[in-house]
């Protein structure tokens, strides 16, 4: 069991090296393609034409599959709380090629990630043996985890038809929120794959069970929602922003999906717990002093002046009377206006 943690954290850490990467690369690759046509904060989908933004997703795509293959060895709660090295490697790659400063005070931030996951690391529980995909067929439909899913799918909703329309622009929770709610039932699915995946390459073939579809086709349209508000949310706000928010709501609710669902907790000592629980908090608090001690990124310039209202007032000459210009005044089609030239001395 212990082993199977080992190669689990071996395999979270190269996920969070290539996640962390992707997250810069991306950024790079939306900014070239806003500067050339509709930002993805506005709708556009320019950034599909943009090398360097697929070059960001084939990075991602091989840090998923690395931390894939991490939840068919460890359990959820090892394996996510890692993902905080993604975050210590997007903060110093944006250093540098986002010019997005990492003062003194976040170098502690980093710090306080690591050994936090170094702690859950040395107390995390040992995955619970499953000998095939109906048993997590069983594992899902749960009351308890039916109700978690319905509440997901229900705040999801919300969020997506009603919250982003009025507050996408400025309010950061509403795509990070609908990321990291939509994130946990992506880990869930996604490790019951992989154990399906797991079971098969050990000679017990999970392919002709139902359940196994299922699962595939709830990853799939988790990770599709879950990439379309990520991409929004990295267009329209700092990346150092963007990153810490993004793991500790992901992390924490996924933590909470997996207890309910695999019920990672069972048969562990309080002493075990408090410690897990201590070095995630560890790792929350290194990700707000990193996210603190980060430059806010400045609006693009258009942005900038398109949140001003462009009124003009002036006061003209009219056949011979002066006329002022208010705001519930249009203009006439046959009004002539002649601008006299000492006005403007």
């Amino acid at each position: 069991m212990y082993t199977a943690n080992l190669i689990g954290f071996v395999l979270a850490v190269a996920s969070s090296a290539f996640i962390g990467s992707s997250f810069i690369i991306k950024k790079k690759g939306l900014q070239r393609a806003g500067a050339s046509g509709c930002r993805a904060n506005s709708g556009g989908y320019g950034y599909l034409l943009e090398p360097l933004w697929w070059i960001g997703m084939i990075t991602m795509i091989v840090g998923e599959f690395a931390n894939f293959v991490a939840y068919m060895y460890a359990p959820a709660v090892l394996v996510t709380p890692l993902g905080a090295l993604s975050i210590i490697v997007s903060a110093v790659l944006a250093h540098f090629l986002l010019k997005e400063k990492l003062r003194k005070l976040g170098i502690l931030g980093c710090v306080l990630c690591v050994v936090g996951s170094t702690v859950i690391v040395l107390h995390a529980p040992a995955e619970h043996g499953i000998s095939s995909v109906e048993e997590i067929w069983e594992l899902a439909i749960q009351p308890a985890f039916l109700l978690y899913t319905a509440s997901v799918v229900a705040v999801v909703l919300v969020l997506i038809l009603y919250c982003e329309p009025r507050y996408g622009q400025t309010n950061i929770m509403v795509y990070i929120g609908i990321c990291s709610i939509i994130g946990s039932l992506t880990v869930m699915s996604i490790k019951a794959i992989g154990i399906a995946i797991k079971l098969t390459l050990e000679g017990s073939s999970q392919v002709a069970h139902y359940q196994t579809w299922v699962f595939s086709m709830v990853a799939v349209t988790c990770i599709i929602t879950q990439l379309n508000y990520l991409n929004k949310a990295l267009d329209t706000f700092n990346t150092a922003v963007v990153s810490p928010i993004y793991y500790a709501l992901f992390t924490s609710l996924t933590i909470f999906a997996s207890a309910i669902m695999f019920k990672d907790w069972s048969g562990q000592s309080a002493s075990s717990i408090v410690s897990v629980l201590g070095g995630f908090i560890t790792i929350l608090s290194g990700t707000m002093i990193l996210h603190s001690t980060r430059d806010q990124e400045k609006p693009p310039a258009a942005d900038a002046y398109s949140a001003l209202s462009p009124q003009i007032s002036w006061m003209v000459h009219a056949n011979g009377e002066i006329w002022k210009q208010k705001e519930s005044d249009e203009l006439h089609p046959e009004f002539v206006a002649i601008i006299r030239q000492d006005h403007f001395r």
